[in-house]
């Protein structure tokens, strides 16, 4: 079968599990997205690694990195090759310089392996067919709760003060409380911190 490269094109929220977040791909050559709904450490895990930020001590998926490059062990690609009863299933593509080997893995755990080993992702038409949607526009959307609201619950009162200290904040401070809450393994604060100091960069 034909194999369809994705990339991620965003990651939010679940609209519909609390406590999960919607993982985004979207084909590169056309207009389909596929969301898959992934856990919470896998999402920071992925959008750690797409932030560029440093954890003070290293994830789970980075010391898998680092003790695969240690035997010189390579990511070739992850594939998405089935979904059954709304659940996705993927393999890793690897090879150690001699033999490439496929194994089974969470469609999340692999594609937070992929963006670290900067790796591409696939899947099939079929999959894409049966389960991706058409939105329109790429922009990354992370950690962020995308659901309207009719009025502020406590926790959106909370983000919004959150956000509103940030903006009140010199870039110096900025980046001295990024540099905290990355070594306090805060890494939704830090987030929020990063799309700040982008936010001002790109003003």
């Amino acid at each position: 079968m034909k194999k369809i490269k994705l990339d991620i094109v965003g990651l939010s929220y679940s609209q519909t599990q609390s406590g999960a977040y919607a993982l985004v791909l979207g084909e590169v050559t056309g207009r389909r997205r596929l969301p898959i709904i992934i856990g919470g450490f896998e999402a920071q895990a992925i959008a750690i690694e797409i932030e560029k930020m440093k954890p003070s001590r290293p994830l789970t998926h980075d010391l898998f990195k680092a003790f695969a490059e240690t035997y010189h062990i390579r990511i070739d690609e992850v594939i998405i090759y089935n979904l059954v009863d709304g659940i996705f299933y993927a393999k890793i593509l690897f090879n150690d310089g001699n033999k490439q080997t496929e194994i089974d893995a969470r469609t999340s755990d692999a594609i937070a392996l992929a963006v670290r080993f900067k790796a591409p992702v696939y899947t099939y038409e079929f999959i894409l067919a049966s389960a991706g949607i058409v939105i329109e526009g790429n922009d990354f959307v992370f950690l962020e709760n995308i659901e309207p609201a009719a009025a502020d619950t406590p926790e959106t009162m909370i983000t919004k003060e959150v956000k509103s200290s940030f903006t009140s904040m010199s870039d110096e401070q900025l980046q001295d409380t990024l540099s905290k809450a990355l070594a306090d393994e805060l890494y939704e604060k830090a987030a929020r911190i990063r799309d700040e100091i982008s936010r001002r960069k790109s003003s």
